[in-house]
């Protein structure tokens, strides 16, 4: 380890240090920007044979793709600094693909302003190579892909299959989209060939493919995008399975044990999400782990084929073909059974394994294991500023929603202080489907960091009680949602940890809506609002989603389910409550967002000024909803704390 460092510490000028965090020798309270500047190592990837380790790292201010060997020795390092990446992964052992996002404007005639047209580069480690794009050599395809369906070796060669949107030459020799579906296409990694393996999707349908051992298109998965009717195709054509949903709410998971058959799900017209395994040969389809909370599935990346898994409530019990691999979950999960734990990556043997830790005191380490001599080694901090007694203490906080509804939350306390009348963030998720859990949370730390206790609900709708639980939130945006947000915090006065005279609401997307709502439709709790890239008219939101499906039938019910009945969605539009605003508002929004887009904000900053309310609107110039740059996000986080430290006191 005290290698790695001391190599390590060569290229980032004393990152990083043997032993424990810098922060960990010192009382200081760390900066801000120790929480809002991204993690020192966001991700990782093992090479097949677990002798390369590729991770992407910050190095003073610097964000780089570096590649070790086995003994963490650097061999290779790319500059992606204005990059936007989403992934990366090892194309043998001297290779790596990396993916990235670009945001471009589209003009006219397009269905939505913007797009992230995601960007696939080959690069090679260990010489001067410069890397190539996937696509560039061909002037008659767009030079982004439009999905990854996977990396095979075949015949000694790597293989990398891709979607592709096909150009047209038109009458003034300018080449135009022949149509927005992609085709399905194999890439030579090496000398980046390509050749087309599968059309694109008729008019007004989907396709998803799988991949097998071969290179071969094991299923087609076919969805059309009006009636919701769907179908799976074996290689022969064959429909093995087929359905309907009308909200779109079916898909492909993978294939299965030794890639004789498909794993797919389908939503029931409870909307309740079910799996199920059909032979490719065809048969009948069986519920596949019918009454087994899966943790994880594990698929062999370089068959596709799924060789395992392990179980929410047993998760040190992993279910596996082959016995080795099993007992190589079973001592990691073991040995790191007292935190937080992610296996990030693994060899194809599963002898050597990356794991991640957060938890208690842990603002996120960065672990090797050695499976066969039972070893680990810690190799990296994400946040090296914040040492263990800078970590505010985190729990589950239960309670009961004014309905009745049982709840809960992650209660996080500032560092040191008696959890007795304290000043409240509350933090609400975005999606709004999916929920928090107990781990070090970088925005929620910042604000305890600063003297506030808090606390982000896992209202209804969440996805972590089960299927009711999250379709409890249908149709309850500005309503049930968001008063179970408002009981947390009644719920949490009550037990005398909060003061509820002092609190803010903070929150990004959809916790963005969120914080905008608890100021306009509900009035009298919170002291101010803050909204990152907030939803602030559900109507626009509808708009924005079903255009650029194309107006699909699919899409429209899907939001509709969701967003509940049109005639009702008015009147929960924060946008069109500005003249209740009860409190300061500061907006906060990305320029190249085009998940949420930015007029939300923009107009939502129109209707608060006509109506003499309270604002500030800060635009992340070139940022997108996931805050991917590290200078715009500490840009958010400091001007997030100073509005709340301004307008509701941590003293």
């Amino acid at each position: 380890m005290r290698k790695f460092f001391s190599i390590f510490s060569a290229i980032a000028a004393g990152l990083l240090a043997a032993g424990v965090p810098a922060a960990a020798l010192a009382d200081d309270i760390p900066p801000l920007s120790a929480y809002g500047e991204l993690p020192a190592i966001e991700r990782a990837a093992l090479s097949p044979s677990g002798g390369r380790i590729a991770a992407l790292v910050t190095v003073q201010g610097k964000r780089l793709l570096v590649a070790f060997d086995e003994n963490l020795n650097v061999v290779s390092s790319t500059n992606v600094d204005t990059m936007k990446v989403r992934t990366f992964d090892w194309i043998g052992e001297d290779q790596l693909l990396l993916t990235y996002e670009i945001t471009e404007d589209l003009g006219y005639n397009f269905a939505a302003d913007k797009y992230d047209f995601a960007i696939a580069v080959t690069i090679p480690i260990g010489n001067s190579e410069a890397g190539e794009t996937v696509f560039s050599s061909r002037r008659d395809l767009v030079d982004s892909v439009f999905g990854n369906y996977g990396v095979r070796q075949i015949g000694g060669k790597w293989y990398g299959f891709f979607g592709a949107i096909e150009l047209v030459r038109g009458t003034r020799n300018e080449m135009n989209f022949r149509h927005g579906r992609p085709y399905l296409y194999r890439v030579d990694l090496q000398d980046h060939s390509t050749k087309r393996i599968a059309l694109a999707a008729d008019s007004d349908h989907d396709n998803d493919w799988l991949i097998d051992a071969n290179g071969d298109v094991a299923a087609t998965y076919d969805i059309n995008l009006n009636s919701g009717r769907w179908t799976i195709r074996n290689a022969s054509r064959k429909v093995i399975a087929e359905g309907r949903t009308e909200a779109g709410r079916s898909g492909l998971i993978g294939l299965g044990k030794g890639g004789q058959s498909v794993i797919y799900y389908e939503y029931d017209d409870q909307n309740r999400s079910r799996r199920f395994e059909v032979p490719l040969s065809g048969g009948t389809p069986e519920r596949f782990l019918q009454g087994v909370d899966v943790d994880q599935l594990f698929f062999d990346a370089r068959t596709g084929y799924m060789t395992g898994y392990t179980k929410e409530d047993d998760a040190s019990d992993p279910v596996f073909d082959d016995p080795a691999r099993a007992d190589a979950v079973r001592k990691i999960q073991n040995a790191f059974s007292a935190y937080s734990m992610s296996m990030i990556d693994w060899s194809d043997n599963l002898n050597h394994v990356i794991v991640r830790t957060t938890g208690q005191q842990d603002s996120g380490r960065w672990f090797t294991v050695d499976v066969a001599n039972l070893s680990a080694k810690a190799f990296a901090y994400e946040r090296s500023a914040i040492g263990p007694q800078h970590v505010g203490p985190f729990s589950t906080f239960e309670y009961t929603a004014s309905d009745g509804t049982e709840m809960d939350g992650i209660l996080t306390l500032p560092p040191g202080r008696e959890a007795k009348n304290l000043p409240l963030v509350m933090l609400p998720h975005g999606g709004p489907h999916s929920y928090d859990s107990e781990r070090f949370d970088w925005w929620a730390q910042a604000f305890a960091s600063r003297g506030y206790a808090v606390f982000q609900p896992n209202f209804r709708g969440s996805t972590h009680r089960g299927g009711e639980f999250r379709r409890a939130g249908y149709g309850e945006w500005g309503r049930k949602m968001q008063t179970d947000k408002s009981d947390g915090l009644k719920a949490l006065a009550d037990a005398g940890i909060v003061d509820p005279d002092r609190a803010c609401i903070v929150g990004a997307s959809y916790g963005g809506y969120a914080a905008l709502a608890g100021v306009t439709l509900q009035n009298g709790i919170y002291r101010c609002a803050v909204a990152v890239a907030p939803v602030t008219d559900i109507r626009r939101m509808y708009r924005e989603d079903y255009t650029a499906s194309g107006q699909t039938r699919v899409t429209r019910q899907a939001l509709r389910e969701q967003l509940g009945e049109p005639d009702l969605w008015n009147a929960v539009s924060p946008e069109r409550f500005a003249e209740n605003a009860d409190a300061p508002i500061l907006l906060i929004h990305g320029k190249d967002d085009t998940v949420v887009p930015y007029v939300h904000s923009s107009k939502m900053a129109d209707a608060l000024k006509d109506k003499g309310k309270p604002y500030q609107l800060i635009t992340l110039d070139g940022e997108d909803h996931y805050l991917s740059l590290s200078k715009t996000r500490q840009q958010m986080l400091n001007a997030s704390v100073e509005f709340v430290k301004k307008h509701n006191p941590a003293d």
